[in-house]
């Protein structure tokens, strides 16, 4: 049976603030802070803990192999040789965003009846376009059935592709055929747009989708440049419902009028500008949240607590869930060492719609599973990082045998 699967990226042991992503304006904030991979990580387990306890199926990808050597070695250094502007990148734990893993089509919307992926190439950020290969070998394990599965390689990197933080599947159910939106950039203002539509459009021919259940949409200008540098920053959708800013898209009222054609059922709540603010959307991540379809029906919100913290944010969300509307409860989570970084409970997920048994069971997990993660976390993951610590081999050393561990307790050696 198909479901949806939240896929969540296990927070590294190398997480740290290097500021390294322009445009996101926590990254920034936070550069050459002290950080807390080991609170990060835990945070981010309790996250899926609650998601499971919700009733919902949840997966895992583990992280990367950090410091990347194999990258370094093509820039012709090491990790201990590496000048200060790659050194950070090469032990950056940014695959934890999982939402820009890859952007993927469920077998109902495509013509071959498979459920495609394609590995995103991330290649406007230096610290991100390195990530690719590992991610690639990740889901090819994990998707190994070719009956079920078509795991892409990227689209060239002449066209930027950061994933399904770019993209939403509007339907009636999960399991049924479903209207697929790319968003792309155009400007941002002093920030780079980051999806390119050609590499949207590439993406929409590889997966075989119906062009005329297809619609590539340009995020506003001004949304990228308060820092909205995905669109999961100011829109979040599931199955017939779409949440959304009032300055989310550049011309939304062509898009509301398309979607509604393709999709009687669709219901749109938008957020005016006059009750939420792009920075205050942006500085709580309201859109950032998983809008999850609950077991006993209705929808649920899952927030970071800074959604609860910003005043206007809160007040309109507990509005909208007295209302009569689909959403119904809002779940508040502490992500708060992501969301430092720049990244809120949407970005840390995957969203795969799969029968579960088709995917690898190494890759699912329950709460027994989450139980054996987390212990490795506490023994493994590093309690704190300092800039000056990736200068340090010993770091080094710790952060690799840490991953070594974690892959070791999930039996999946051929990603050492």
């Amino acid at each position: 049976m198909l479901r949806e699967i939240n896929f969540d990226g296990i927070i590294g042991p190398s997480h740290n603030y290097a500021g390294l992503s322009l445009g996101n304006l926590a990254s920034a904030a936070n550069a050459l802070h002290v950080s807390e991979p080991r609170a990060a990580a835990l945070q981010g387990i309790e996250k899926m803990r609650h998601n499971v306890r919700l009733g919902l199926a949840q997966g895992i990808f583990v992280p990367l192999p950090r410091p990347n050597h194999e990258w370094l070695s093509e820039l012709g250094t090491t990790a201990e040789e590496a000048p200060d502007s790659i050194r950070p990148a090469a032990f950056s734990a940014s695959s934890m965003w999982a939402a820009n893993a890859a952007t993927v089509s469920p077998a109902p919307d495509t013509a071959d009846g498979r459920c495609h992926l394609t590995v995103a190439n991330l290649r406007t950020m230096p610290h991100r376009s390195h990530e690719w290969p590992d991610t690639l070998s990740q889901l090819r394990l994990a998707f190994a059935h070719g009956e079920h599965f078509h795991v892409h390689k990227p689209v060239p990197p002449t066209f930027g592709d950061e994933g399904a933080a770019n993209h939403m599947r509007l339907c009636t159910s999960h399991g049924g055929k479903a209207v697929e939106v790319f968003v792309y950039g155009q400007r941002g203002g002093a920030f780079p747009a980051r999806q390119h539509v050609e590499a949207s459009r590439a993406i929409a021919r590889l997966h075989q989708l119906d062009p005329e259940r297809t619609l590539f949409v340009a995020q506003s200008e001004e949304a990228i440049a308060a820092g909205a540098f995905h669109n999961d920053v100011v829109a979040v959708a599931n199955e017939n419902v779409l949440l959304a800013h009032e300055q989310a898209f550049e011309d939304r009222a062509d898009f509301y009028a398309s979607l509604k054609r393709l999709l009687p059922e669709v219901e749109i709540i938008e957020v005016p500008a006059s009750a939420v603010t792009l920075d205050d959307a942006v500085r709580s991540y309201l859109f950032n949240a998983q809008l999850v379809t609950l077991p006993e029906g209705g929808m649920g919100l899952v927030l970071p607590e800074e959604a609860r913290d910003t005043p206007p944010v809160w007040t309109w969300l507990e509005r909208m869930v007295a209302g009569n509307g689909p959403i119904r409860k809002l779940f508040v989570v502490d992500v708060r060492q992501s969301m430092a970084n720049g990244g809120g409970p949407a970005c840390l997920r995957l969203r795969v719609v799969a029968d579960p048994a088709t995917v690898d069971p190494r890759f699912i997990v329950d709460e027994a599973k989450l139980d054996a993660i987390a212990e490795i976390v506490r023994e493994r993951w590093p309690e704190s990082v300092a800039p000056a610590d990736l200068l340090d081999p010993k770091f080094r050393e710790r952060v690799e045998a840490a991953r070594a561990a974690l892959l070791e307790q999930l039996e999946l050696s051929e990603l050492a």
